[in-house]
Order: structure tokens, then C-alpha cells, then sequence
């Protein structure tokens, strides 16, 4: 569709440990429209982290194909992989992955200077994120100084700020209370509203249910595909129902 920002066809991964076959994910076909809120759940080792990373370009499927933005990202060198995943993908981690000794401005603007953004630009991009998140009146603290739910907006802001075509937010909850958790939800359904495409892996049901459509994994496979009430998108995956995986 012209639409498809994200499609994965086929997608294997198999990890060898001592003459051992893991297979992570086993014949995975997946379609992500641009701006729409896509959750991944499933229980603990179904392979959510392992597709998340490979959606990341931070691993390569063992076997399949992976358009992004219609063009082939399957066989990229690591060279390349890191190129197209700086301007591209913007990563929020459960537990924020902010460096110690950088402030929050210095933090954001990181991944920006590899890019090679001249400084102007940077600073009036990583101040328009960080405004965004509402953080702009914290830009010189450090992440020490912020509680864990301000050290997630700043997270947020990292991966705004190179304005890239897909969020991936990985646990984004999982080391908040549920107070600070509710807000950064918040948070995420309003980049979707204002455009953003977002891919999360999460393990709450209540917050896996503010997506548009919820891919569910069981033992590396799609295995289900939910739509929200709201949803008018058409559900993309051609698995097999739970039931007949399960039997």
C-alpha cells in the first residue's frame, strides 16, 4: 500500500548457541502504516524484544525481507545500518539509556552531532523537543537530578528530536509508577495524534489497548492482530488464528 511505512515478509531469526537452534521469530509478515500506533505483546520470551530490535536495525533477520520506507534494509553493511537508523528511528528504552555525564540538552543533542547537524540547527531542534516533552526548563540538569518519569520525557525528546519516521518504545513504562507511567502514555498518544508512527512492545494490557491495532506473539509468530474500536486500520498480518498455532 502506498501508505506502508514498515513491512516485514517472512522474517526468521535463529540464534546458535553450542550446535543449539533458537528460533526467536519464525515467519513473521507484519505491515505498519506511516502514523499509526502499533503495540507488540506477549509473554516473556515470545520474541517482542527480538522483533523490536530487528524493526531497529540494531539486528538482522536470519532470513526474509524488511522494507523500510520501501526500500530493502535486510542486507545493509553495519556501516549503513547505522546511518539509516540515526535519521530513521528514534528509540525510547525502558530504562532511558541517558548517559551520567551529560546534561539533558547534551543528552538530546547526541544523537543529532553524529548526524552531522550543524550546531544552530541543533540547538533550535533539541529545544523545540524538549518543549515538546516539557522539559525546556530542565535542559541543564543532569539525568541524576530528574525523577525516573522526567528521565523518560527526556528520552522521548532524544528520539523526537531528528524527527524520524518511526518511534520504537521498548517497555517505555516498565521502570515507572504507575503515575509516571500514565503520563508518558499520555504523552505518546499525543505524538501519534500530532503524526507520529509508533511501534511499542509492552507487557500492560491497559496500555497496549491505547494503540490502534495490538500484534500479539506467541513462540516467535504472530499469532493474533486486535484493532482498536477506534481503528480504521485494516489489519495487515497473514498468520494463522492463535487457536490453530495452539494446537
Amino acid at each position: 500500500m502506498s501508505d506502508s511505512l514498515i513491512k516485514l515478509d517472512n522474517i526468521a531469526k535463529v540464534f546458535l548457541t553450542d550446535e543449539v537452534e533458537t528460533h526467536a521469530l519464525s515467519g513473521v509478515h507484519l505491515d505498519i502504516r506511516k502514523g499509526e500506533f502499533v503495540s507488540i505483546a506477549g509473554p516473556s520470551g515470545c520474541g517482542k524484544s527480538t522483533l523490536l530490535s530487528i524493526l531497529g536495525l540494531l539486528d538482522t533477520a536470519s532470513s526474509g525481507t524488511y522494507l523500510l520506507n520501501a526500500r530493502p534494509v535486510t542486507e545493509l553493511n553495519a556501516t549503513e545500518r547505522a546511518r539509516v537508523r540515526n535519521r530513521e528511528i528514534g528509540f525510547i528504552f525502558q530504562s532511558f539509556n541517558l548517559i551520567g555525564d551529560l546534561d539533558v540538552f547534551e543528552n538530546v543533542e547526541l544523537p543529532l552531532t553524529y548526524r552531522g547537524m550543524p550546531p544552530a540547527e541543533r540547538k533550535a531542534a533539541v529545544q523545540t523537543a524538549l518543549e515538546r516533552v516539557g522539559m525546556g526548563h530542565r535542559a541543564r540538569h543532569l539525568p541524576s537530578q530528574l525523577s525516573g518519569g522526567q528521565q523518560q520525557r527526556v528520552a522521548v525528546a532524544r528520539a523526537l528530536a531528528g524527527k524520524p519516521s518511526v518511534l520504537l518504545a521498548d517497555e517505555p513504562t516498565g521502570n515507572l509508577d504507575s503515575r509516571n507511567g500514565d503520563q508518558v502514555m499520555q504523552l505518546l498518544a499525543e505524538l501519534h495524534k500530532e503524526g507520529s508512527t509508533i511501534v511499542m512492545v509492552t507487557h500492560d494490557a491497559r496500555f497496549a489497548g491505547n494503540a490502534q491495532r495490538s500484534i500479539h506473539l506467541f513462540d516467535g509468530r504472530v499469532v493474533d492482530e486486535v484493532l482498536s474500536p477506534s481503528s480504521d486500520a485494516p489489519p495487515t498480518n497473514t498468520t494463522a488464528p492463535a487457536s490453530a498455532v495452539a494446537a
